[in-house]
């Protein structure tokens, strides 16, 4: 692999349809684009970030539309999405880099290495799915209507699903966050709304079995927004994949049991290179 070093920098990304991305990149090392979920903010990932920078250069992004990239008009489909990753990997001269993606961002990574196979060295889809389910077609549906009725309520649910219950009885700062961030106005919740489309209506579930990179599997047993049995079933429709599932950690485990998903990330990177 090619060894990237690089101090922290943040930088503004213009793309061809007026969207301007924020961009994060620090450390050193390896490149390593890490790609968050349904929130799309580059934050996510920060609680990662002091176990990853020491042997990757670490680039995150906030996604179209959402925290402090714009949205621009092209259409928010998990193609457009993968694309803005290689657009910001572009502006780091980044040629080829390990993937991360988390739930969404799982997609994310499915739709560059499908489309764009010779910029992925690895990747890892972390609470993600490879098909499509009865059980996430209901969940969204609620989460659709919680949404437009009762944004709040729309955000604090997504904490209560979306954490391991002893994590957040210790980190209720997380969920006064998510309420004080709600989308309480039209256009912010357009922007929610367009993502929740697009993550239901992403099926490539059929073409999996052609990415020929090295592929983890992660999941926690306990998480209730993507459960561990999708993550099994997208572990069989890529064979030769490496699947880990955690007891716990509920769906956002990068950040509830940061030490345990770094250093799985870390082993599986020693191992593959």
């Amino acid at each position: 692999m090619t060894n990237h070093s690089s101090a922290p920098r943040v930088e503004h990304i213009a793309l061809p349809d007026g969207a301007l991305l924020e961009a994060h990149s620090a450390g050193a090392g390896a490149p390593l684009l890490l790609i968050s979920g349904l929130g799309g903010t580059a934050g996510f990932w920060q609680p990662c970030l002091a176990a990853l920078t020491p042997q990757h250069q670490v680039i995150r992004l906030d996604q179209r539309g959402i925290a402090n990239s714009t949205r621009g008009s092209a259409a928010c489909t998990i193609d457009q999405l993968a694309d803005d990753c290689l657009a910001v990997l572009d502006h780091f001269e980044i040629d080829s880099a390990l993937i991360v993606g988390h739930s969404t961002g799982g997609c994310i990574t499915q739709s560059i290495a499908l489309r764009h196979p010779q910029r992925v060295r690895a990747c890892v889809m972390s609470g993600a799915w490879g098909a499509p389910s009865r059980h996430r077609q209901e969940l969204f549906s609620v989460r659709r209507e919680m949404l437009v009725h009762n944004p709040v309520a729309y955000a604090s649910s997504s904490v209560f699903m979306g954490y391991d219950t002893a994590w957040l009885n210790a980190h209720w700062a997380v969920l006064e966050s998510a309420v004080r961030n709600a989308p309480l106005t039209p256009a912010a919740q357009r922007i929610v709304m367009e993502r929740i489309d697009a993550l239901v209506a992403y099926d490539q579930s059929a073409a999996l079995s052609a990415i020929n990179v090295p592929r983890l599997v992660l999941g926690a047993r306990d998480d209730l927004i993507v459960p561990a049995f999708l993550q099994e079933q997208l572990h069989a429709l890529l064979p030769g994949s490496d699947l880990k599932i955690f007891d716990y950690g509920g769906h956002f485990f990068p950040v509830s049991r940061t030490e345990l998903f770094t250093t799985t990330l870390r082993e599986w990177f020693k191992k593959i290179t």
